[in-house]
């Protein structure tokens, strides 16, 4: 018989593509493992995580996006910068001129020359017969912008020196820099006395919570005036003397009037940088408020007294009966004394509101008119007390001694 074939060995030979799978296989699976094993570690729940990797990304991405808006903002401003530039003729530039060019960014003081305030167009007429001086101030061009819209709100002062016995104010335009005012102030001044006295225009930015700011003034010798004929012309402002006026200080307080109740309220909130009278540098300040009548004194209130400032905070009200036909010919006088125990009680300054005042006096008093029931908050600069009391003429009144009658 044949023998048989001794069967050789058979070996399990791998699998090619079985272990190509397993292998890929594995490695896909090795990553998200890892990531899982990862997550694991950390002792907090999967969606605090996630939130916690959308916040990152999202914060990265956000620095990306304003770096890039930066710089996209640096090349247009250069471009901006670059476009005068371009516009400019290097062959006219001769010279110093060219100053200009290396540093066109830089503001420059002329002082006096400085055009940059605008101009104003004025009158003036003089009655030899009368002594009386006229000054129109007609309207204003370009004024300088005070305010951060672009705009000013303007008003005009007018007064005469050295005596200074009336100061004369505009109303007040709103948000313009061509203002047309077409006013006229009168002034008692002889022909002999025109050759001493100088005219003083002064422009300013009307602000009602705190100091006005000057725009620009202009000072005219009037003893160089030819006065055979009316003047009329524009001139530029210039800028504004810092030693002729002297500043007696600030006060503001509000007013409120109810036509129904007849009921005029005044509160005297505070006052700022008032004039020291004593010898230590400081005052005694109090305020008194008074209501003058067919210019007669009428009615009479005054505050506390606040030792030792300059800066006193009132916060006092006062109220008085005053029907609608009384208040239409009011005035208003609020003062500020320093007082004194041994002496007699030295006024500090003054101001007056009424239908007769001008300017911002004028203002305040038209808004509590028109704002009937609501109290109007403004500052007001003080004038000197003889300044006020010149132009108020008032009548005095006689009183007999150890009586009680009024003359």
């Amino acid at each position: 018989m044949p023998t048989a074939k001794p069967s050789k060995p058979t070996h399990a030979r791998p699998n090619p593509k079985v272990t190509l799978t397993t292998a890929f296989n594995s490695t896909t699976t090795a990553a998200p493992g890892f990531i899982d094993q990862l997550l694991n570690k950390i002792p907090l729940p999967r969606w605090a995580i996630y939130a916690i990797l959308a916040l990152i990304l999202l914060v990265f991405l956000v620095c990306i996006l304003c770096i890039c808006i930066k710089c996209c903002c640096k090349g247009k401003k250069h471009k901006k910068k670059k476009k005068p530039d371009q516009q400019i003729n290097l062959k006219d530039v001769n010279g110093s001129t060219t100053t200009a060019l290396v540093q066109p960014e830089v503001d420059v003081e002329y002082g006096s020359a400085d055009k940059n305030r605008g101009r104003i167009l004025y009158s003036l007429e003089h009655n030899a017969q009368k002594s009386e001086l006229t000054v129109g101030i007609k309207e204003a061009s370009a004024l300088k912008a005070m305010d951060f819209g672009g705009t000013s709100d303007p008003y005009v002062k007018v007064y005469c020196l050295p005596k200074k016995s009336k100061t004369y104010e505009t109303k007040v335009f709103r948000k313009t820099l061509n203002p047309a005012f077409n006013e006229h102030f009168k002034f008692q001044i002889s022909q002999a006395d025109l050759g001493e006295s100088t005219l003083v225009v002064q422009v300013y930015d009307f602000n009602r919570f705190s100091k006005h700011d000057i725009i620009g003034e202009l000072r005219l010798q009037l003893g160089t005036v030819d006065w055979n004929h009316v003047i009329e012309e524009w001139k530029d402002l210039n800028e504004p003397s810092k030693f002729e006026q002297e500043n007696l200080g600030e006060i503001c307080f509000s007013l409120r009037y109810v036509p129904t109740a007849n009921k005029l309220t005044i509160v005297i909130l505070e006052a700022k940088n008032l004039k020291d009278m004593d010898i230590n540098g400081s005052s005694d300040p109090y305020v008194k408020v008074q209501l003058i009548l067919d210019k007669k004194k009428w009615k009479k209130k005054t505050t506390s007294v606040k030792k030792k400032t300059l800066n006193p905070y009132f916060n006092e009200s006062f109220t008085f009966d005053v029907s609608f036909e009384q208040i239409q010919k009011l005035q208003l006088v609020i003062s500020v004394w320093d007082h004194d125990k041994l002496s007699r009680n030295d006024a500090m300054g003054k101001i007056f509101l009424g239908c007769d005042s001008t300017g911002n006096q004028l203002r305040h008093w038209a808004d509590m008119l028109s704002n009937p029931r609501r109290p109007v908050a403004q500052w007001h600069s003080l004038l000197s007390a003889e300044q006020v009391d010149s132009t108020l003429a008032l009548k005095h009144s006689i009183r007999i001694p150890f009586t009680n009658k009024v003359f």
